[in-house]
């Protein structure tokens, strides 16, 4: 395919595919979805392509890292249809998304070392007139220095999740629950909204706990570095299909 590349020659499906590991079947749906510009066509009706459909396919596989498949196609769409400012606008939209997502790994960074032990005085001790253990929202409203109102919104978006008094139908709080609030506090504080935090608390729930989740706070650090430089290694390869394109 090389020798083809550097001659200007004709491609077949299967030289694309090949250079890149896919089946000529996707060659054909990226054609078709308008990831690749239109193939042209032999007298029997068979597609051909060229180094320009080449530096489309590699301009493509690089943004799909850093933007993920869907905003990579859409770049290429635009790219494609001449709407390169529009492409533009659709790569600055991933780099604010990656942006907003360091933000939000600072605020929970934030939070957790703000946080003071679960254990502390007053929030874990048996309570109310059930004799079970746990905290009533007035004391944990108390404590956090909010509306017992806030607690049962923060319960309707579903960032906390008291369990019921069989008895009396009160809320009570354990510690997990307690550590939520806590952690749902120190972000709300930090100015984000609600619907930012529901995808954080479900990050704790499902890390077992805030131990575990700064243990994988190394981790998200780390993806966000390699979104970054997949980004730039997919401006290159796009850079390159502009110029191709002229």
């Amino acid at each position: 395919m090389d020798r083809n590349l550097q001659r200007g020659g004709h491609l077949r499906p299967v030289d694309l595919a090949r250079r890149h590991g896919l089946s000529t079947q996707a060659v054909r749906n990226y054609e078709e979805a308008g990831i690749l510009p239109a193939a042209g066509r032999t007298p029997h009706g068979y597609r051909t392509y060229a180094p320009l459909h080449a530096g489309a396919l590699r301009a493509f596989l690089a943004l799909v890292p850093g933007h993920g498949h869907q905003g990579a196609t859409s770049i290429m769409r635009a790219v494609n249809r001449g709407a390169v400012d529009e492409a533009f606008r659709l790569i600055d939209e991933s780099h604010a998304q990656l942006l907003d997502d360091r933000r939000t790994l600072r605020a929970v960074e934030s939070a957790l070392r703000d946080l003071e032990p679960i254990t502390a005085p007053g929030l874990s001790e048996p309570s109310g007139p059930s004799g079970a253990g746990g905290t009533f929202i007035g004391q944990l409203a108390g404590k956090l220095g909010i509306r017992p109102a806030t607690l049962r919104k923060w319960e309707l978006a579903g960032l906390v999740n008291p369990r019921r008094d069989p008895r009396t139908g009160y809320r009570v709080y354990d510690e997990t629950d307690v550590r939520d609030a806590r952690l749902v506090h120190q972000l709300r504080r930090g100015g984000h909204l609600l619907d930012q935090i529901a995808p954080l608390m479900a990050q704790v729930r499902a890390a077992g706990g805030l131990g575990p989740l700064e243990a994988a706070l190394c981790d998200w650090h780390g993806r966000l570095s390699a979104r970054g430089r997949a980004m730039l290694t997919g401006a290159a390869e796009l850079e390159a299909y502009l110029r191709e394109r002229g």
